[in-house]
């Protein structure tokens, strides 16, 4: 079965839960299957922490990620063409997906502001002022070769309310349709979209209703997971994969807890990420 036209990505669903909305899916991309659901190791800057690219491939492995923010300021896109990407310089021969970047305007907040342009940081290895567009989000990611790339989102911290989540998740859409035209080598990178809206409901079945029209491959639930009490958090989950095309994957990014995981599973999420086990361990 091919991939849809423009797309490098084809989604099967295998099986169904009858009680809950758990399923098993396969991803076919361009570096091979990936079996879901499934929770993607983080390796922010090309590398697992104590672990070797053989090791990962021997725990079976199928798709790893990378940091678009960090990589792109080291060792840069010029660097990562040179060595064949981000799978030549890590030496991985499965797949991977980039972030975009924009957890960033989070978790390094004090050095960032974000603008209709772009969001502006203050680099924490040499103090240099640096713009990241969604246009150089996507460039980057290009650079890097990754099989999935995010958009550049609006990303504010979960527990933030009123009118800043809703000029974020405009923001956000906005975005998305920037990373879209900007993006070079769709037949062999796969864009996916990120819903944003907080905690808000309203908010949350505006984005699903405009991200949804893109064709885009897949989409990713975001700007939760970062402190929100869990009953909002999982009520936010719901909403989202209850209004999301059932033939696509779902990515609920920033999720690594065991109890979550589980849940999460079955309230219809399909990928996962989080730091927490690599640095844990």
């Amino acid at each position: 079965m091919a991939a849809p036209k423009g797309h490098a990505l084809l989604h099967r669903v295998l099986a169904e839960c009858p009680v809950t909305k758990a399923r098993a899916c396969e991803m076919i991309l361009p570096h091979g299957p990936v079996k879901t659901p499934v929770f993607m190791p983080v390796g922010t800057q090309g590398t697992m922490k104590g672990v070797t690219a053989d090791q990962l491939r021997d725990l079976g492995c199928e798709i790893c990620l990378g940091n678009t923010y960090h990589l792109g300021m080291r060792p840069g896109p010029r660097v990562m063409k040179k060595v064949n990407g981000l799978h030549g310089f890590m030496n991985w021969d499965r797949n991977l997906l980039t972030d975009s970047g924009g957890f960033q305007m989070v978790s390094l907040v004090e050095l960032s502001k974000v603008t209709e342009q772009g969001v502006h940081f203050t680099s924490p290895y040499d103090g240099k002022e640096i713009l990241l567009t969604p246009e150089k989000s996507i460039e980057i990611q290009n650079a890097l070769g990754s099989d999935i790339m995010m958009q550049l989102d609006d990303v504010v911290s979960s527990t933030i309310t009123g009118p800043r989540v809703e000029e974020a998740m405009y923001r956000s859409i906005r975005w998305l349709d920037r990373c879209i035209k900007a993006n070079q080598n769709p037949e062999k990178q796969n864009l996916f979209a990120i819903i944003q809206g907080g905690l808000n409901a309203e908010l949350r079945k505006k984005c699903l209703d405009e991200m949804t029209k893109r064709d885009v491959p897949g989409f990713a639930i975001g700007g939760l997971s970062g402190g929100e009490e869990k009953d909002h958090f999982w009520r936010m989950v719901t909403l989202s994969t209850d209004h999301l095309p059932k033939d696509k994957p779902r990515y609920l990014m920033g999720v690594g807890y065991a109890t979550d995981l589980v849940v999460c599973v079955a309230l219809g999420c399909d990928m996962f990420d989080c730091v927490f086990p690599t640095r844990t361990a």
